[in-house]
């Protein structure tokens, strides 16, 4: 993939930009069976390697986080310089072509309304960032990231215009940050049309998104992930499975089929309430609760346990647990290969039979690798 941003050095996010994708792939593979060599060149060992899950090269994200920079009569959409000027990058090649699409009238619904871009230096302005989702049937949710209500008033006067121009807007909100900290968005959010969530329609599975709820960046590797966990757990005919950090369901109602019991555990509120919107619709049996996962000190043997935890791993407590439960089947996805190790390390009775990477973020160093873990009899 060629980058005019990369080669003019204005954005170096995309570290492998201009490497060959092929090469990309194999040196993500090479990473992780680096990483987890210690579980797969044992004697012992009865690792089967799957072959890599490629993505699309370019044009994969179904999310943009764009930092608003500039004024409110020429907005940049995109990131900040080291002086902390804005640089535009509503051309970014990574970006599905409907948020690539969606750009530039948000920038010029930013004019209109008068939205003043937060000035990081002198603490001044309104506008910090705009966050944009787009469904697998093209549908957007847009969220204007606010560092007051002050400018609700014009935000909702000019809105109508907006969505006549992208009638696929479903959900608006705006989020209020007044902290001056470098987060993406706010606790508060103000809903400002009639839907609140992001219908996200996977093979046969409808997932609710609500602003701020968790989702991967990239869809077609995430449905990827989660066929590939169902998959594994209908061929172990596991009869109850515990999804933890569920998130909004994903792989919980991925799972679910008759005759198996399906519980997810997030510790996120909203997104409890969209799997279980989404669990009522489909008519599923699968309950979900909101807890910390990583504080869970006892489970009561379900045939199979999927855990996708955030970068930092499943910690010392939730592999203890899981390593002293009589849990036969671990699902675990992870988005960082050195956190894992060091959880398969503290979990030596669940030991590694098939692993897979799927790369969920080209153009860069990272990806998702899925390993199924059985308990070993001696």
């Amino acid at each position: 993939m060629q980058c005019d941003y990369f080669d003019a050095a204005v954005c170096r996010s995309c570290t492998l930009m201009g490497v060959d994708y092929d090469a990309q792939l194999a040196g993500k593979v090479a990473h992780a069976e680096r990483l987890l060599a210690p579980w797969t060149d044992a004697a012992e060992a009865q690792v089967q390697w799957l072959p890599p899950v490629a993505s699309r090269p370019e044009a994969f994200r179904n999310k943009a986080k764009m930092v608003v920079g500039g004024t409110a009569d020429a907005p940049t959409l995109g990131i900040l310089d080291a002086a902390r000027r804005g640089v535009d990058l509503r051309g970014c090649g990574v970006l599905s072509e409907g948020l690539r699409a969606a750009l530039p009238p948000i920038a010029a619904f930013i004019t209109r309304a008068q939205l003043t871009p937060y000035d990081i230096p002198a603490r001044r302005g309104e506008l910090k960032n705009v966050l944009l989702t787009e469904s697998p049937d093209g549908r957007l949710m847009l969220r204007f990231v606010l560092r007051s209500s002050e400018s609700l008033s014009r935000i909702r006067k000019h809105l109508p215009g907006l969505l006549a121009e992208l009638p696929q807007l479903a959900v608006v909100t705006a989020n209020l940050l007044p902290e001056h900290k470098a987060v993406l968005e706010g606790e508060l959010e103000v809903p400002l049309t009639a839907d609140e969530t992001l219908a996200m329609r996977l093979d046969d599975v409808t997932l609710h998104l609500r602003p701020g709820s968790f989702f991967q960046t990239n869809t077609e590797i995430a449905a990827g992930l989660y066929r590939q966990a169902r998959e594994w757990l209908d061929e172990l005919a596991s009869a109850s499975v515990w999804d933890l950090y569920c998130g909004v369901g994903g792989f919980a109602l991925h799972v679910a089929a008759p005759g198996r019991r399906v519980r997810g555990i997030e510790v996120s509120a909203p997104a409890i309430e969209s799997a279980r919107m989404s669990a009522t619709e489909a008519g599923v049996d699968a309950t979900f609760e909101v807890g910390d996962a990583t504080a869970i000190t006892g489970i009561d043997a379900p045939d199979a346990v999927i855990v996708n935890p955030p970068r930092r791993g499943l910690g010392a407590e939730l592999c203890a647990t899981l390593e002293t439960s009589s849990v036969g089947t671990v699902v675990y996805s992870s988005c960082n290969t050195e956190s894992l190790a060091r959880d398969l390390a503290a979990m030596p009775s669940l030991r590694p039979r098939r692993i897979r990477v799927f790369d969920m973020f080209p153009q860069t160093d990272h990806y998702e690798v899925m390993v199924l873990l059985q308990r070993s009899a001696d």
